[in-house]
């Protein structure tokens, strides 16, 4: 039997995942609380038609009670249980949005501001994250690529063998996002602000994309960077990590920075990689260098 436990931050998309596990065939229970675990794997696998994968969400919503997640789990497989657990996270700006833009109210912020929930809920559940098997992180996923991060991950019993890469482009002028892994700074480019033909312009238009992009230091660069991803991405699956988040930062933000992070993208995506591209700085007023 497939025992999956479903955990994680709030906001982060674990209703959506139990529907799409039972999608997969999974015998889903969602709010379990942490003490019937053990329960509910002996009935599921000594119900007169045996339960080949099941899934059960274990999350704050059940208060104290989720103190006894992680001794109950112990329980579990020493009674002979093997499971995995699924850890779904988002980042901090990403929880507040879709909380005031669902008006829930946050299980640990009833009070409160919706951050000190999120800041409390990530203390309590920090040593669970860390015995995760699947860590997803939600932030930059449509539903579609979320399903089909899902399904790469539990389908037909092969596990994970892919990893979905966020490329994020932004100015340094504006801060640095909070959940990158990996940042690399571009102003080292010529910058086509001091162009001003091109200066209104951004680094989705093409002839902006040409003059970032045929530079022989972004050519050296970017050959540089294949190397590296293609050494790394492999490695990152092997140790089990499902997304791996990279900056590129240019002053503004509107420029270099995105059609650098454009081009990776396509590259990557030419290998069979799932990349989704974010540009948040893209429609910043580029007055200022």
């Amino acid at each position: 039997m497939r025992f999956v436990i479903i955990t994680g931050m709030s906001g982060a998309g674990k209703s959506l995942a139990i529907k799409h596990m039972e999608d997969l065939g999974f015998f889903c229970v969602d709010n379990l609380p942490p003490t019937l675990l053990l329960k509910f794997a002996e009935i599921c696998s000594q119900s007169w038609e045996k339960l080949e994968k099941v899934a059960a969400v274990v999350d704050m919503r059940g208060g104290e009670m989720f103190n006894e997640l992680i001794p109950n789990l112990n329980e579990l497989r020493k009674a002979g249980y093997p499971y995995e657990i699924l850890f779904l996270d988002a980042s901090d700006e990403t929880l507040v949005k879709r909380y005031k833009e669902s008006r829930r109210l946050h299980p640990l912020s009833r009070k409160g501001r919706i951050s000190e929930g999120i800041a409390s809920e990530r203390e309590a559940l920090e040593e669970v994250r860390k015995i995760a098997n699947h860590i997803l992180d939600t932030s930059n996923l449509s539903s579609h690529q979320f399903k089909d991060e899902i399904s790469n991950i539990f389908e037909a019993d092969t596990g994970f063998k892919g990893i979905i890469i966020s490329i994020m482009s932004f100015g340094f002028k504006y801060g640095m996002p909070m959940d990158c892994d990996i940042v690399q700074d571009v102003r080292f480019i010529p910058n086509p602000f001091y162009m001003e033909s091109l200066r209104r312009l951004t680094g989705r238009n093409e002839k902006v994309r040409q003059y970032v992009l045929t530079n022989s230091v972004t050519v050296e660069f970017l050959e540089r960077m294949d190397g590296l991803l293609d050494f790394l991405l492999p490695n990152y699956v092997k140790e089990g990590k499902s997304q791996l988040v990279i900056g590129i930062g240019c002053t503004g933000g509107r420029h270099r920075s995105v059609a650098i992070a454009d081009e990776i993208g396509s590259r990557l995506q030419k290998k069979g990689h799932s990349v989704v591209i974010e540009h948040r700085d893209i429609d910043k007023d580029p007055k200022h260098k």
